[in-house]
């Protein structure tokens, strides 16, 4: 791979994740002044699960069969960024609707969770060596996500409606950048059936009693992720750490965790790697459960920085685990029904579990300093907009009501985030990940050696007008 491409792929990976760290962890410290509550955080991020579900198979298909991709990678994003703008519009009218601004959301993700699946595959198809290329160029991904999670607390963005501006201005960018990508033509030919569209051949690997085990965990430990993503930051507001900053710190240590995960690989095989991977889960949650009542930072820090541990051991390992024990000709098929079950299916159901047990642990006291919260906002925004209109002795009495009204809202959002029942909202997750860990060491087994795939019986027969890729 020489120089150019070498650079091109790059900044694509570092935008791609940049737009996805730009808001998705911090989203909730900005929507929470105007008005959302937990259960609107419920649809939030089941949308994008959703979205996830539905539209990667279409548009990977276009992208396979009809169009370069980095054309439709470029439409994409470019369409993203428009709707993004538009639910900018929403978020800054006199009364935003959370149902028509998580509307607006679903729109955006369903362009954008097919171009996770564009960039790795026009990365690869653009490399001489994949195995060795790719993981030096998606780890700028990861850097890109913790250099926006960086930037919206130097620049005291992770609580402001800019941080959808910067999401939009990211995604136009990379819509531009993306046609001057290395030209990536389809290749796909022969009749698509309706199996091939939704992976239904990589089925056959649940007869395998612990690759069903596997996915039925995998499926499972999504649900308390999903607490993570939709609340985690605001327990870092409560507890006055920088927002955007400190939730970076579990991208950072996925890095570091990526790097010795090997030597954790070769002595504790498959099982155990999943195993660990599930009990930081269960630590992590034990620490907001201890550590949120009474904002303990280091509580706090410690379970953000084990997001590393998490995914590397857990997400990886189940990459590589399914890639031993599928066939070669549905290896990609049961790469994409991993990615459904949890990312897709997992996260939908626990972003509304989450929603429904954060609404539950929300007291009456929360809920009025959280109208407090929006109240104060709208005399902002209408102090604001004289501001611009007068001068001299008014403007400074003008912009003193301001800075006093903005302190009240401060004050008023720590009050709601204190009030909210943090010990049993973060026990819940803690003891489900904790019964899915048991289920999987009772039942699942490791591969035996020279066994890692199907025996012949239950592999499916490669059907020739399938497989033509």
């Amino acid at each position: 791979m020489n120089t150019k491409i070498r650079f091109q792929l790059s900044v694509m990976m570092f935008l791609q994740f940049f737009i996805w760290g730009a808001w998705y962890v911090t989203g909730p410290n900005y929507l929470g002044t105007i008005g959302f509550r937990a259960e609107d955080f419920g649809w939030t991020y089941a949308v994008g699960p959703i979205a996830g579900m539905i539209s990667p198979f279409f548009v990977g298909m276009i992208a396979d069969r009809f169009f370069a991709a980095q054309r439709v990678l470029g439409l994409m994003h470019i369409l993203g960024a428009l709707i993004m703008f538009g639910a900018t519009a929403m978020m800054k009218s006199a009364t935003p609707s959370p149902d028509a601004i998580n509307v607006a959301i679903f729109g955006y993700m369903l362009t954008f969770y097919p171009t996770l699946a564009l960039t790795n595959t026009l990365a690869m198809k653009n490399m001489t060596n994949p195995e060795k290329e790719f993981p030096l160029i998606r780890v700028l991904g990861t850097i890109g996500w913790i250099v926006a999670g960086v930037s919206l607390t130097w620049i005291g963005w992770d609580k402001s409606i800019n941080m959808f501006y910067l999401t939009a201005g990211a995604a136009l960018a990379l819509g531009i950048f993306s046609f001057l990508l290395p030209n990536t033509p389809p290749t796909g030919s022969g009749k698509v059936t309706i199996r091939q569209i939704l992976g239904l051949d990589a089925l056959v690997l649940l007869k395998n009693k612990s690759y069903f085990i596997f996915m039925l965990s995998s499926l499972l430990i999504c649900i308390p992720l999903a607490f993570y993503y939709q609340i985690a930051s605001r327990v870092v507001e409560m507890t006055g750490l920088p927002i955007g900053q400190t939730m970076s710190y579990g991208q950072m240590s996925e890095i570091f965790f990526m790097i010795i995960m090997p030597f954790f690989f070769a002595r504790l095989g498959v099982k155990w790697m999943l195993a660990l991977g599930m009990l930081c889960w269960v630590t992590r949650y034990g620490l907001f459960a201890l550590g949120a009542p009474a904002q303990v930072s280091w509580m706090i820090i410690g379970g953000i920085a084990l997001h590393g541990a998490c995914y590397d051991f857990f997400f990886v390992t189940g990459q590589i685990y399914t890639d031993q024990i599928a066939p070669k000709h549905i290896r990609a098929q049961a790469q994409g029904m991993l990615v459904l079950f949890t990312l897709g299916v997992g996260m939908a159901i626990g972003a509304k579990v989450a929603g429904k047990v954060e609404a539950m642990h929300t007291t009456e006291a929360s809920k009025m300093h959280a109208a407090q919260v929006v109240a104060k906002g709208k005399q902002i925004e209408e102090l604001t907009v004289k501001v611009a209109g007068a001068s001299g002795a008014e403007e400074t009495a003008l912009q003193e009501q301001i800075k006093r009204l903005g302190m009240e809202q401060t004050e008023e959002r720590r009050a709601e985030l204190k009030a909210i029942e943090w010990k049993p909202l973060w026990g819940k997750p803690a003891l489900f990940a904790s019964a899915v860990l048991v289920l999987f060491v009772l039942f699942f087994r490791n591969p035996k050696p020279g066994q890692a795939t199907l025996s012949k019986s239950e592999q499916p027969r490669p059907q020739p007008a399938q497989t033509s890729a």
